[in-house]
């Protein structure tokens, strides 16, 4: 299926070495996922967000984007269609305001499931689902909840609140379309949810089945000599709750970064303060 990347971190941050520079970085794993790429990048709080349907292991774009994109927030897709031609439309990262959602994942059987789920999109929200995925609709039935309970344009918000929201929103989800599937590497017809939701400052993943994994932490930060933000948390896990950096990848990437991995049906997310929440 597809693969995701996403950060935030305290500090602007490059990501040439994770989408190009290393070994399976995202360019190298989009020879096997090769129907199109997106990038999102926030500057001064808005979503800048850059798409292709060429493969990213052979588009010249990509490599110029990974070589500049410097940003405290980036979510970046590359994707493998199960749902949807392979159109601009249907490339991640889907973006309403300031949210971004990536989607790695499937609904079985989404034709009978499909207009289920549109009604329960909000009437404003529905006009703005171009694409034949459905990813799309998923971001939208999110966000449809979501400002049933919070202003959409908000920055300083609970992550514990949205993950709260976002956590009914998927049961509700799959209460239509039926059961995540927990066989990581099972058929690709079946239901996975796993995704990456942000507005810049908030951001939260959910492992819905298909792999996940995070750091917080390096074993040693090259810069930690001279980053005006290192702390004890950058080289070990955080006592006070507080971290400077949370990454998300499929794959683990190869350097310094402990990786973790998400357990099924896990949300993991950091607010504006960058204060790591981990629910089950």
């Amino acid at each position: 299926m597809c693969r995701i990347f996403s950060f935030r971190s305290v500090i602007k941050s490059q990501v040439h070495k994770s989408l190009v520079g290393t070994e399976n970085a995202l360019s190298i794993q989009s020879n096997y996922h090769s129907d199109g790429w997106g990038v999102a990048y926030y500057v001064q709080g808005v979503p800048h967000i850059i798409k292709s349907i060429e493969a990213a292991v052979h588009d010249s774009i990509f490599q110029k984007i990974s070589g500049v994109v410097s940003s405290e927030t980036v979510v970046a897709h590359i994707r493998k269609a199960t749902l949807g031609s392979k159109n601009i439309l249907n490339v991640h990262p889907f973006q309403f305001g300031k949210w971004v959602f990536v989607h790695n994942g499937n609904i079985e059987n989404f034709a009978q499931h499909r207009r289920p789920l549109l009604a329960m999109v909000a009437p404003e929200l529905r006009r703005f689902i171009l694409g034949q995925t459905d990813s799309e609709i998923m971001f939208y039935f999110i966000l449809s909840h979501l400002r049933q309970h919070i202003s959409l344009s908000a920055n300083n918000l609970s992550i514990k609140k949205v993950m709260s929201i976002v956590k009914q929103a998927v049961k509700k989800i799959i209460d239509i379309v039926g059961p995540c599937c927990v066989e990581e590497d099972g058929d690709s017809t079946k239901t996975y949810l796993t995704f990456v939701l942000t507005n810049g400052t908030t951001m939260l993943a959910h492992h819905g089945g298909k792999h996940l994994h995070y750091t917080t932490y390096k074993s040693h930060c090259i810069d930690r000599d001279t980053c005006p933000c290192f702390s004890f948390e950058c080289e070990n896990p955080s006592e006070s709750g507080y971290i400077n950096h949370l990454i998300f990848s499929s794959e683990k990437l190869a350097g310094d970064n402990i990786w973790l991995p998400m357990q099924q049906g896990q949300f993991i997310g950091v607010d504006q303060e960058m204060k790591l929440t981990i629910i089950e």
